[in-house]
């Protein structure tokens, strides 16, 4: 099940101690990171520990009156208007605590839907990727896009990280770095009230009518629990789990691992490492393990080159040449109307992932320079590993192009793939759930076969039922995660995809409301006779 990613960092194991989120310290690190092609001390002079503790005190004061304003001018959360259902434990439950299962729990709550309970089985404080697996200096998304606030701009990153900076420190930011993401998120959480129940594992999924049964651990103890509506906020490893070469997953599990795991960095020292891949995770898994003290990292790609985001220095200082004619139009979505991209037709939807999943991935240039720093970092292009064996030393031998070479340790940074099969949770149903490849025929020239594994989602990333099956349930699964991706045109479950958690709350709250209304209960109302009110508040003005 990967309802939520590993629960320790690459550096040290998790702890409820090492959970809780020191703000200002948090910010103080950020300060040590590259922001763009500047240093920190130019970029985030704003975001460095004020001077004394009273002027951090003061900041954490305005930061905390801000929030009771905040609130206040909310209002109070709406009553909840659902109508108890006999047999249902719960309305809605949310599988991942993250930022995704926190987001759309907020906006249900904000719509007045009650009955709402997030699970995960990550340790408390440790929901999400950000203080585990996620390796990156800065996030790979611009600082501007919408995070899980739906709207309410006082609960933006932007206003948080302004009153505790001020608004030159986010001006002089190039990206949003991690840890900082990571504490805005446990601000927010706060902020919202939103509570996770944690140590809590979705093992499976069975129907129960038009509801949904299901076998949880909590705690390693096994109970069931029923619900009317569940949302699968299980991120990028939700929906098929890690890609992983067959070659890699022969070894012994103790000499390599996935990004989605962690990266041993205190056995590395001294050692040569072998990074596969040659995207993002690719390039921070490596500097990772440089900056452990690897003896040597090298990184292989089948790709002839690297495809990267950003522009040189050198670069930058040369003026750019004129196109010879203007590029032609591309629909793939545009950043203020990305959640628009499910409108787009399923030809168009389904080209641009072909585009995307046959192109490169493409790297932040910060993550590539943060690698490329080190002598010792060395990429192989259009290179693959072959005769991948364990040797007598228990070292991993393989060879690549012409060479024979060695490794201590292998990282396969392969990406993730879409199978719902795969999800153990899903095995009562997954044979229902209408895919891409049930309802779209491609031409020859765009066939995928990893397109077609994913499921085709209604309008509110709904599971739909395949063919004549009848399994009208599945409406009631909203598949929040990277299956999503070919369906809404976006990387669901990332920041991009916050974009739609309103789509997702209101799809909820429109079935909820719907389902409701009893018929003849309102027939019975509108029928009935109404009795006149006592006159007497107005009796000394009417005329006689």
């Amino acid at each position: 099940m990967t309802d939520e990613r590993p629960k320790t960092t690459d550096s040290a194991p998790a702890t409820p101690e090492a959970a809780k989120i020191d703000r200002r310290s948090v910010l103080r690190g950020a300060a040590t990171l590259t922001v763009g092609s500047l240093t920190a001390p130019a970029a985030l002079a704003q975001v460095a520990e004020p001077a004394d503790a009273g002027a951090s005190a003061n900041t954490n004061a305005q930061l905390e009156a801000q929030t009771r304003r905040i609130l206040r001018w909310s209002g109070p959360d709406p009553a909840n208007w659902v109508r108890a259902r006999a047999g249902a434990d719960h309305n809605v439950v949310i599988v991942g605590g993250g930022q995704s299962g926190s987001g759309i729990g907020w906006g249900l709550k904000r719509k007045g839907v009650g009955g709402v309970d997030i699970i995960d089985q990550a340790d408390p404080g440790q929901a999400g990727i950000w203080l585990n697996i996620a390796r990156m200096n800065q996030l790979r998304t611009p600082k501007n896009m919408p995070g899980p606030e739906s709207g309410n701009a006082a609960l933006s990153f932007r206003a948080w990280f302004e009153t505790l900076n001020g608004p030159q420190a986010f001006d002089a930011l190039d990206r949003i770095p991690r840890p900082v993401w990571a504490d805005y998120l446990n601000w927010f959480r706060q902020t919202t009230g939103t509570e996770i129940r944690y140590r809590t594992r979705l093992v499976e999924v069975e129907p129960q009518g038009d509801m949904l049964r299901l076998h949880l651990q909590i705690d390693g103890v096994p109970r069931t629990e029923t619900t009317r509506k569940l949302v699968l906020a299980t991120g990028y490893a939700g929906a098929g789990g890690p890609n992983v070469p067959d070659f890699v997953r022969a070894l012994p599990a103790e000499v390599w691992t996935h990004t989605t795991g962690r990266i041993p960095v205190e056995t590395l020292r001294g050692k040569a490492v072998a990074v596969i891949g040659a995207g993002s995770n690719a390039f921070d898994a490596a500097a990772v393990a440089l900056e452990a003290g690897a003896a040597e990292v090298r990184l292989f790609s089948r790709r002839p080159d690297i495809s990267y985001q950003g522009t040189p220095p050198q670069a930058a200082a040369r003026p750019a040449p004129r196109p010879a004619s203007p590029p032609a139009p591309v629909d793939r979505g545009h950043p203020n109307v990305l959640e628009l991209a499910y409108e787009l037709p399923d030809v168009v939807r389904w080209r641009n992932f072909v585009s995307r999943d046959r192109g490169a991935a493409s790297v932040p240039l910060d993550s590539l320079d943060r690698a490329v720093a080190f002598d010792n970092f060395h990429i192989h292009l259009d290179t693959s590993l072959t005769d991948v064996v364990l040797d007598r030393r228990g070292r991993v031998a393989a060879r690549a192009g012409g060479d024979r070479l060695r490794f201590d340790y292998v990282i396969a940074a392969t990406g993730y793939r879409v199978d719902l099969s795969a999800q153990p949770e899903l095995a009562r149903i997954h044979e229902s759930i209408a895919l891409w490849s049930d309802r779209y025929r491609p031409t020859p020239a765009f066939e995928s076969t990893a397109g077609g594994l994913h499921p085709y989602l209604g309008t509110g990333f709904e599971f739909l039922p395949r063919g004549e099956s009848g399994a009208q349930y599945l409406r009631n699964i909203h598949c929040f995660n990277l299956a999503g991706a070919l369906s809404f045109g976006i990387p669901v479950g990332d920041v991009p995809s916050m974009v739609d958690h309103p789509r997702v709350v209101a799809a909820i709250a429109r079935d909820l409301y719907v389902e409701s209304v009893d018929v003849a209960a309102h027939e019975r109302f509108i029928s009935r006779p109404s009795a006149p009110q006592d006159p007497s508040p107005y009796q000394r003005a009417v005329v006689t």
